[in-house]
């Protein structure tokens, strides 16, 4: 977080390294204590997100610390007396937000003494005998505090190179941030001002790749040698003045710090702290300055804030457009430095979009033929010329020619990629069966095989309410189908889902309401979901959806150009602590329709599907207005037939078939409270009247709806009327199997004999195809 907004007090410019006496005032313990304490009570509080701005507190305590050291080394104090009260009484409820809290400032604080480094990783080991979440979010804190104690600046070092992109040759990571919008929702100047927050408020605004090394640097500098060896302000002056020769020494402490990390625990940092120290002086001795004079300087250090990660904005228009950009940036010089020779000629056997290919003579590699490849087949007047005939002399006219070309197989590293991402890590049963219904959430399984290693991370955040993660859900599952038939992404980048919910009050005479179903009840089900399975999600991510339409219009309706920082500033404690998946199943479904010329479709859906005769839509309302006068219980609708496979906590699922008369149906897949957290299907009809033997809510993960009347149905997907379809006869739906694990059964196939029970490494494979969505903790229970 680098940038002020108009309430800030803090009197130093963004991202500059200057002395404590002239950066953020000084706070005092109480003072911080105060801030943390406001935060408990904020996270406690029920009150609902429109009417007071939660998450505003927590962003508010980390700008007041980060740009004076001496406020980070107390908050890091005062958090973890709070962390170990918490463990005491037994409060869980604050463990993890104070826990990414302390991480947070640990990462970010100039210098911290040994013992207090000591303390947070005692807390985090204490962690590991807690359940889920805790357990697994302990763990990855305790690595990470490890690595930090014996290589003072390491997490600082490397999520500013893998965030800024800054070319190194110890530690080749990179990370980038895509912010994709529902159009719908974001538009004209609404959509422009979030751009220039997002974007224009982000490190790139204001820092160039020498201001980021000259960052790394100073942080690593000073977070291994402290104030007393360490003089921070002419450090940094020293660094600014020299200007392009900074970058050898940047690249010195990057070597250092990394083969600090190779070492270990070896020397407890002493090894690390001599070359640090001898590399200080070198840098001080270049200006001609003396690194030992220590008059009226001693514990005095420098803020070097962590700069926001790059983003870029997208109006999401085209369904293609995420694999799009995944593209151009993989294929991107910077990113290309990164690959070997064998991956680099991969790449041009993709088949990309005309956009994406470098230049117009590029050769296609992937084209469809409509003719038979036989030439007596060649319709009359389109004989081979006997010029082109093999040993021909004359001139004629063109023949039909066939490029050269291979059949692609999938190689044994191209089959182990997608095994390796369809293991079990979503918490699912060995084998494969029928999952629990209890929703899973982290890395609950047991991995076989340590997944590759991947240089590039590509951290996806959508915006928007339950129609964008639809589509989401769509574009990330044919995705890995192309990437089944051959890889270019899955063995490159990895992949992040995150997601900000935002639905803004509209008036009915808005433009967007075309864009809604008939039932939307709560367009942002998900996001519901989310922030009450992690009370910190809803605090600083789900309240974040009602105050982004506020900051676009106060930005729109400003005088002043410099744009807010509290958005980018959300986003990047979002993508960088927001690191536990919450698996949401996607659902196939088949259409049917009653045109027998019209060719069924397929297609997949997130959260809810509605069915609806619209023929008695609009007769619903005088009907029940009889019934209700004549105390009648007749049904209204059309008669369908409905065959499921009904899901028991026991996992002895029960084929179950009926018929009924409804108007419609909602069909959702996700939960509405906590005693109702199961990872299936609930359907609900509507007007219907039920007999003794059935049940008002059907659960179910396999489903067939067919009409037996010469009435047709609508099915909107995602309650986006945009992906609407009519006329429809009959529908089935099933959770969607995985690319991957169906690559590896079309190839079990040839070689079995008729069975189909899986065996060897594909026991340990997930058969469903989840959309993880990164909280803070995961699911709390």
């Amino acid at each position: 977080m680098t940038n002020r907004a108009a309430w800030d007090s803090s009197t130093s410019p963004p991202c500059t390294m200057e002395h404590t006496g002239n950066s953020a005032p000084l706070a005092s313990e109480p003072d911080i204590y105060r801030s943390v304490q406001a935060v408990l009570r904020e996270l406690e509080s029920r009150t609902p997100f429109s009417s007071v701005n939660k998450g505003m507190l927590r962003w508010t305590l980390h700008k007041k610390v980060q740009n004076n050291p001496a406020n980070s080394l107390t908050l890091v104090r005062v958090v973890i007396k709070e962390l170990e009260k918490a463990e005491r009484l037994d409060c869980r409820t604050h463990i993890l937000p104070l826990l990414h809290t302390l991480i947070y400032a640990v990462i970010q604080s100039a210098y911290l003494p040994d013992d207090l480094y000591k303390r947070v990783y005692d807390f985090c080991k204490r962690l590991l005998t807690m359940p889920q979440p805790y357990c697994t979010v302990g763990l990855s804190y305790t690595r990470q505090m490890k690595m930090e104690r014996h290589t003072p600046g390491v997490l600082y070092q490397r999520m500013v190179i893998s965030e800024q992109s800054l070319k190194n040759d110890y530690h080749p990571f990179q990370e980038r941030v895509f912010v994709f919008a529902d159009p719908d929702i974001f538009s004209g100047p609404f959509a422009e001002s979030l751009r220039a927050d997002i974007e224009t408020s982000c490190s790139g605004g204001y820092l160039n790749p020498l201001q980021h090394m000259c960052l790394v640097v100073q942080h690593s500098i000073q977070a291994a040698l402290g104030g007393e060896k360490c003089h921070g302000p002419k450090l940094a002056q020293t660094l600014k003045d020299l200007g392009q020769d900074v970058e050898p020494y940047f690249q010195e402490v990057v070597a250092s710090l990394e083969q600090s990390v190779e070492e270990g625990s070896k020397g407890e940092g002493e090894i690390l702290r001599g070359r640090l120290e001898r590399l200080y002086n070198k840098i001080l001795t270049q200006t001609h300055s003396d690194p030992l004079s220590s008059g009226g300087w001693r514990g005095s250090l420098c803020d070097t804030p962590l700069p926001n990660p790059e983003m870029s904005f997208h109006l999401w228009q085209d369904d293609e457009e995420i694999w799009k950009e995944l593209a151009k940036c993989v294929r991107s010089s910077s990113m290309s430095l990164t690959l070997s020779q064998d991956q680099e000629a991969d790449f041009d056997l993709v088949d990309l979009p005309a956009d994406l290919t470098p230049s117009s003579a590029m050769p296609r590699h992937s084209v469809m033929s409509t003719d038979s490849g036989i030439e007596r087949d060649l319709p009359p007047g389109a004989e081979p010329s006997p010029t082109e005939s093999p040993g021909g002399t004359g001139e004629g006219e063109a023949r039909l020619s066939r490029r050269g070309g291979i059949k692609m197989r999938p190689s044994v590293a191209d089959n182990m990629a997608l095994m390796q991402e369809s293991l079990e890590e979503s918490g699912s049963p060995v084998g494969g069966g029928s999952a629990s219904l209890q929703r899973r959430a982290g890395c609950g399984g047991t991995m076989l095989f340590a997944k590759q290693q991947k240089h590039f991370t590509a951290r996806i955040v959508v915006m928007g309410d339950d129609r964008v993660l639809g589509r989401l859900a769509k574009a990330f599952y044919f995705l890995r189908k192309r990437e089944a038939r051959r890889l270019f992404l899955t063995m490159k980048v990895n992949l992040q889902f995150y997601y900000i919910p935002v639905c803004e009050d509209l008036s009915p005479s808005s433009p967007v309401h075309e864009n809604l179903s008939p039932t939307r009840d709560n367009l942002c089900a998900v996001g519901s979901y989310l922030g009450m399975v992690d009370p910190w999600y809803e605090c600083n991510v789900k309240s974040l959806g009602s105050m982004i339409p506020k900051l676009a219009k106060m930005s729109n309706s400003s005088k002043t150009t410099e744009p807010s920082p509290f958005l980018s500033d959300v986003i990047s404690y979002y993508v960088r602590t927001g690191l536990q998946p919450v698996y949401f199943t996607v659902y196939s479904v088949k259409i049917s329709f009653t045109k027998l010329n019209k060719d069924p479709v397929d297609d997949v859906f997130l959260s809810s599907l509605d069915l609806d005769f619209p023929d008695f839509r609009q007769s619903t309302a005088f009907l029940k207005d009889i019934k209700h006068k004549k105390n009648t219980a007749e049904p209204c609708g059309a008669v369908i037939s409905v065959n499921y496979k009904k899901m028991l906590l026991s996992g002895r699922d029960v084929d179950k078939g009926m018929s009924v008369r409804t108007s419609g149906a909602q069909i959702s897949a996700i939960p509405t409270n906590e005693t109702e957290d199961l990872n299936c299907l609930t359907v609900a009809f509507n007007e219907t009247k039920l007999k003794n033997n059935m049940d008002s809510k059907i659960r179910t993960c396999n489903i067939k709806i067919r009409t037996l009347e010469m009435k047709s149905f609508t099915v909107t997907l995602d309650k986006d009327s945009k992906r609407t379809f009519k006329d429809v006869q009959s529908i089935e739906i099933a959770p969607c199997l995985d690319p991957g694990y169906c690559v590896q059964k079309t190839m079990r196939s040839k070689f079995s004999l008729g069975e189909e029970k899986d065996a060897g490494l594909s026991i340990y494979m997930n058969k469903g195809f989840p959309l993880p969505i990164n909280t803070f903790a995961g699911i709390i229970n």
